[in-house]
């Protein structure tokens, strides 16, 4: 047999491994807290619905007042001597859960290095759409990586790049500033413009754009609603003249 020959304590030592490795793999771990009927202790630290301290009772009470409050009992605190449970709601709470976890995910703000790369003799046009290309990442709350690229002879003219980096900088002073001066990297010169707007006010102020676009498209602009409701008016009724009302010569 498998066990022949080994003591007990070798024997209790490979099952616990055994059971950590199977454990590993996700065999028997849950995140989810365990409710109701499977919690499996005699008795639980009792938090009311509205977050008062109940006490230490047995677990059948505390079953007893779940269903008499119809809600769930949750195990909120599993390494607590006695364990910590909570009269909720239990799936109104996920449902809250998750959505907390999703606005936090629309909200949170990656940082993002945008890159640029420019030659020492750009011609004014391509200057103007890399300059637009600068301008619409700084807008957005991104850093943007400017990269002069210089070839052959150009390599003994740095000054070039340089003066083309200051202008660069100059043109969207409004928008951005220097975060890391100019530097030369072999055949390249670097500099880094950060933005003056966080990434987080950026996007709030890109939704509340297409928000008021959105609007717009569907008509319902405060000057439209006015004017609806001055066509849907009901317009005065002039009194009808009666039969009975002599009219004058």
């Amino acid at each position: 047999m498998r066990w022949c020959g080994w003591s007990q304590e070798n024997r209790r030592h490979v099952a616990v491994r055994q059971a950590a490795a199977w454990c590993y793999r996700g065999g028997s771990i849950s995140a989810e807290p365990r409710i109701n009927d499977r919690i499996r202790v005699p008795e639980v630290r009792l938090v009311g619905p509205s977050g008062e301290q109940v006490g230490i009772v047995p677990l059948a009470k505390a079953l007893e007042l779940a269903q008499e409050y119809d809600l769930d009992l949750v195990e909120v605190a599993a390494t607590a001597r006695p364990p910590v449970c909570k009269l909720m709601d239990y799936g109104k709470f996920k449902y809250e859960s998750a959505m907390k976890a999703r606005e936090a995910r629309k909200n949170q703000a990656h940082t993002v290095i945008k890159e640029m790369k420019l030659r020492p003799k750009i011609d004014p046009h391509d200057y103007d759409t890399k300059k637009g290309h600068v301008v619409r990442f700084l807008k957005q709350g991104d850093k943007v990586k400017i990269t002069i690229m210089f070839r052959g002879r150009e390599q003994s003219r740095p000054e070039l790049g340089f003066r083309l980096l200051q202008r660069l900088a100059s043109d969207v002073e409004e928008l951005g500033f220097i975060e890391s001066n100019p530097k030369q990297d072999g055949r390249n010169m670097i500099m880094v413009l950060g933005p003056h707007k966080k990434k987080t006010e950026a996007m709030a102020e890109a939704r509340e754009a297409q928000a008021a676009r959105k609007a717009e498209r569907q008509g319902y602009t405060p000057d439209a609603e006015t004017a609806e409701e001055a066509a849907e008016a009901p317009a005065e009724v002039q009194p009808e003249a009666s039969a009975d009302t002599p009219s004058e010569a």
